[in-house]
């Protein structure tokens, strides 16, 4: 009988969990193993994680009696929610309550839940500059984690509350530089002169074993986390050297980014709005040397763009 501590994760397939899943089974000799928490066992997904040794469950964020017993015996969890499935704050609300009374429920020693800043504190839905999204609500997927903070505040399960932030990836999802019709690569950001915070994906997961690995020393805190803080500047330097070919800034007004008619515009523009004017607060309470000391493989923006180069590469 292992008396290694079982690691529960939700999200086990997607980008969040499966780097918590992987950061556990690439260590063999640690004290963790993990149960991969995944609403189809049979997926390719899933069945890759199973042959690499992690023990495969099925429990959905809808069902709190399959949540409850995939989390029983577990030491530790992982809760994250997709807003982007639902597009609905009041889904993800639902959802964290239901995860957040599954682990009370199992008895789940430590919980890492993660979550990002309420953007209204800096946005409020009165400052008519912004539209007002889902009733009440600046950035829905930003707020309603923030408000399911107290879920599992109020539950009384020793909670991690582990802010992130902007994933790289997205510059391999659209988001990065296009070529103009003049032929030259532009990166089109609505951040002005601001800093950027942003993550490997995977290093989100490598930093939430590194705070289940601490112990209790950060139950009952907040760790805000990042990979490296960069203006749009600097990520098109990044990207230039990358490419082999120049790379202009060209900043986009949020008024203008939210009018271009892209899916969730308004909420990604009220998102980089809430980037740019709460940049002091936001970019200042993700210290990288603590990010780094709980996950030292903790990528820089280069190091990430070195093994994503033909992801980002325009046509």
């Amino acid at each position: 009988m292992s008396d290694k501590k079982i690691i529960a994760v939700l999200g086990s397939t997607g980008a969040q969990g499966g780097g918590l899943v992987r950061a556990v089974l690439d260590a063999p000799d640690g004290p963790f193993t993990v149960r991969a928490i995944t609403r189809d066992a049979d997926s390719a997904k899933a069945r890759e994680l199973a042959d690499l040794g992690a023990e495969v469950v099925e429990a959905t964020l809808e069902d709190e009696d399959s949540l409850r017993k995939a989390f029983e015996g577990a030491h530790g969890a992982y809760v994250v929610t997709n807003f982007w499935e639902s597009m609905s704050a009041d889904v993800e609300l639902a959802q964290a309550a239901t995860a957040a009374r599954a682990v009370k429920a199992a008895g789940v020693a430590h919980v890492v839940w993660s979550t990002l800043e309420d953007t209204r504190e800096v946005i409020p839905v009165s400052d008519r500059r912004v539209p007002v999204l889902q009733d009440r609500y600046t950035v829905p997927h930003f707020d309603a984690k923030a408000e399911a903070d107290a879920y599992f505040r109020d539950s009384g399960v020793p909670t991690t509350y582990l802010r992130t932030t902007f994933y790289w990836d997205g510059f391999a999802q659209g988001s990065g530089p296009r070529r103009g019709e003049d032929g030259r690569l532009v990166l089109s950001l609505p951040m002005g002169a601001a800093k950027l915070s942003g993550i490997a994906s995977e290093d989100i997961g490598r930093t939430a074993y590194g705070v289940f690995a601490a112990g209790e020393e950060y139950v009952g805190k907040t760790v805000s986390i990042a990979g490296e803080h960069l203006t749009g500047e600097q990520y098109a330097a990044a990207f230039a050297d990358a490419l082999g070919e120049p790379v202009a800034y060209q900043p986009v007004p949020h008024d203008v980014f939210r009018s271009l008619g892209l899916p969730a515009g308004e909420e990604l523009g009220n998102m980089f709005q809430f980037y740019v004017e709460g940049e002091r607060d936001f970019v200042g309470a993700r210290d990288l040397d603590l990010v780094r000391s709980l996950n030292p493989r903790l990528k820089t923006f280069r190091e990430w763009l070195a093994g994503n180069v033909e992801a980002v590469k325009p046509a």
